[in-house]
């Protein structure tokens, strides 16, 4: 395992071909998702990447901003028609629950035209398969699914495959959930078809754009069938806990911090009163970048609390992994660089590397967004897509949709924070990090340890 910053460079993004996903990992995504972007990799993941970066890149971004708002909207009517019945002016809610429904619907009309239901809790077909998908077949596996999962990466890829079939809770859970997205997804793409087939205006939402882009004459600019299908799951499981997740931790983190939650607000609320003074009704895409301590809270804490802790990667030849920050062994011997074998496994921790002490301070277990606007932070190695932190990976196989997950993230709490003010509802102690794909916040009862399900309570009320 490292998080050294010279290491994780040389592993996934200088020699990123020699350090390839484990075969049980891609098998595992394959089950999730099918063959779509997330699952793919070498000359096939660039293939994907072609294809599918118009509708990621940033003019493509301001069309969804107005679906990001229109949501968040809805959410916040809800709020005040259930704080208008509370006779204290404030009530305690699950605020993760509220953020991945809002997040679900919004990658569902963004991406696909299509309606989860989930913020009006008439879900779809497929947001009650979908639904708590990560606490359902990471959290909680079973003797037998350790004992599998512990042996899995010994097996030939010929009988991974044979993984779909195995008799085990969280695999049927899985094959459930991927059943109902390939059943979704080949009639949204049927739709879409025929749409562009007839001549008929192409809409903005992801899919009908790649739908569009597939129709080129150019087979490297093509996906097929079943590539095309698996994008929908891709891009579900990869943008809709992600987002939902970081914002729940923002505003755990701003429960705590009464001071840095009334700076948001009151740069918020002044942004406000320049885009009415100047006659616009909502927020556009300078107004949300040009908000300095909100930006610099929502890096924070993409760095404080990655959705993902880690990846694992494999080395196809042996090689020698160079240390930006060397270590002494036992015997005094300065280590500069650590050699590594072919067939050797190696975890690439994000979590520690956003927590480096000689790149982000001494203070870098601390939650302070303060440290990005000023000059604390050491670039001598300048990795990640996104203000220098590996939230997002990097490399090759970085996370295509970032743009898409950070104005989001602006998009959301600009207009909650601007409307609502959060507290905790109980001790911040009892708060814990869930490993369940993704790191859930979920509430640790002293009564109840052992028993953890995602949650985050926090009193909410209407901001002064």
């Amino acid at each position: 395992m490292t998080a050294d910053p010279k290491a994780l460079q040389h592993i996934i993004q200088k020699l990123s071909h020699n350090f390839p996903k484990p075969a049980d990992n891609i098998e595992l995504i394959r089950m999730y998702a099918g063959p779509g972007i997330i699952w793919s990799s070498g000359q096939v993941h660039q293939r994907h990447r072609r294809v599918m970066y118009p509708m990621f890149s940033a003019p493509q971004l301001r069309v969804y901003l107005p679906i990001f708002q229109h949501n968040v909207y809805r959410m916040i009517e809800m709020w005040k028609t259930e704080l208008a019945a509370c006779r204290e002016g404030r009530m305690t809610t699950c605020v993760y629950t509220w953020l991945t429904r809002l997040a679900l619907d919004i990658i569902g009309e963004a991406s696909f035209d299509y309606s989860f239901g989930a913020l009006n809790n008439e879900g779809s077909e497929l947001f009650s398969v979908y639904n708590n998908m990560f606490i359902d077949t990471a959290l909680y596996p079973s003797k037998t699914e350790l004992l599998v999962r512990s042996t899995w990466k010994y097996f030939p890829k010929s009988v991974l495959r044979l993984m779909d079939f195995l008799p085990l809770k969280n695999v049927r859970r899985i094959r459930q959930i991927r059943k109902a997205f390939d059943k979704e997804a080949r009639k949204l793409l049927r739709d879409k078809d025929e749409d562009f087939a007839s001549g008929n205006e192409v809409k903005k939402d992801l899919m009908s754009l790649l739908v569009r882009a597939n129709a080129s004459e150019n087979p490297k600019n093509q996906l097929s069938d079943a590539e095309m299908t698996a994008q929908m799951g891709s891009i579900t499981i990869a943008g809709h806990d992600t987002t939902a997740t970081t914002l729940a931790w923002l505003l755990f983190e701003l429960a705590q911090s009464p001071d840095w939650q009334k700076r948001l607000r009151d740069e918020i609320r002044d942004m406000r009163s320049s885009v009415v003074a100047r006659g616009d009704a909502s927020f556009t895409v300078e107004d949300l970048d040009s908000m300095t301590y909100c930006m610099a809270a929502i890096k924070e804490t993409l760095r404080y609390h990655p959705v993902a802790p880690n990846v694992r990667r494999v080395a196809s030849k042996d090689d020698k992994i160079p240390l930006q920050y060397p270590v002494r062994s036992r015997t005094g011997e300065l280590v500069t660089e650590v050699p590594v074998f072919a067939g050797q496994e190696m975890w690439l921790s994000f979590c520690a590397y956003n927590r480096l002490h000689q790149l982000w301070g001494d203070n870098a277990d601390v939650w302070d967004p303060s440290r990005f606007l000023d000059d604390r932070i050491c670039n001598e190695t300048g990795l990640g897509l996104f203000a220098n932190l590996m939230t997002f990976s990097y490399g090759p196989q970085s996370c295509i949709g970032w743009r898409f997950s950070v104005m989001e993230s602006q998009a959301i709490l600009a207009e909650v924070l601007e409307s609502f003010e959060f507290r905790l509802a109980c001790d911040a102690s009892d708060i814990q990090r869930l490993p369940s794909a993704v790191m859930n916040p979920g509430v640790m009862a002293p009564c109840v340890r052992g028993n953890l399900s995602a949650q985050l309570p926090l009193r909410v009320a209407l901001a002064d």
